[in-house]
C-alpha cells in the first residue's frame, strides 16, 4: 500500500514538532532542540500492527506499536529546527513507512507539566484497512508474536520492554505493556535463528 505523507503546505510553518509514543521515544534517530512529556488526547497506545521488517518477518511477524482510535496517550513531543524539517520529515517516512501502514497526522498535542502549552505535532496513526492491522489482541496473542520474533531493528521483546522501562522512567504505566513484559520475563530468552 502507497504511502499517504502529509503535503509540505499543510504542515504548520516554523519548527516541526514530532509525537513519539513507542520506539521513537527512546530511540527517535534525528535531531532535535528539546522534548517533552506530553499528552495526545482521542487516540491511545496498542500493540495492533503486525512487524514484516523492524520487529519479524512476513514468516513471523512481531508486532508493533500504533496509535489507535480512543482514549488517550502519554509520549514525548520533540521540537525540530525548521532547519532539519526535511531531513526528519525523509528519515521518519522511511524508518515508519515502510509499507504504509501508518497515516501521517496533525494532533494537538499536550507538552506536560508547568507550561501546558498545546502544540501541533505530527504523529504516525495506524491504517485500520491495512493488512497489517492486527487490531485488538489479548496480552497472551501479542505475547505469541513478541516472544520469539526479530526483525531488521532486533527483538520484538527487546522493543517492548524498552518501551516499557521508558515509560516507567517517566512516571507513566501502560498495563496492557506491563502486563506483557512480567509474561515475557518469564519465557525462555529468544534465541536468533541461525
Amino acid at each position: 500500500m502507497a504511502m499517504r505523507p502529509i503535503p509540505d503546505e499543510d504542515l504548520p510553518r516554523g519548527d516541526l514538532w514530532v509525537f513519539g509514543y513507542g520506539s521513537l521515544m527512546w530511540r527517535p534517530g534525528f535531531e532535535y532542540m528539546a522534548e517533552f512529556p506530553a499528552r495526545l488526547i482521542g487516540e491511545h497506545r496498542a500493540l495492533c500492527v503486525f512487524s514484516h521488517h523492524h520487529r519479524g518477518t512476513a514468516e513471523r511477524p512481531g508486532l508493533v506499536l500504533g496509535l489507535d482510535r480512543g482514549g488517550t496517550c502519554q509520549g514525548t513531543v520533540f521540537r525540530v529546527a525548521e532547519s532539519l524539517r526535511k531531513a526528519t520529515l525523509d528519515y521518519l517516512r522511511e524508518r515508519e513507512q515502510i509499507t504504509g501502514v501508518y497515516r501521517e497526522v496533525l494532533r494537538s498535542v499536550w507538552i506536560e507539566g508547568d507550561a501546558r502549552e498545546r502544540v501541533q505535532a505530527l504523529a504516525f496513526v495506524v491504517d485500520r484497512s491495512h493488512p497489517q492491522y492486527a487490531g485488538a489482541l489479548t496480552v497472551e496473542q501479542q505475547l505469541h508474536y513478541v516472544a520469539h520474533s526479530h526483525g531488521a531493528s532486533g527483538a520484538n521483546r527487546d522493543y517492548v520492554i524498552s518501551t516499557v522501562k521508558t515509560l516507567e522512567a517517566r512516571g507513566c504505566r501502560d498495563e496492557q505493556l506491563h502486563r506483557l513484559v512480567a509474561l515475557l520475563q518469564n519465557e525462555v530468552p529468544l534465541q536468533k535463528a541461525e
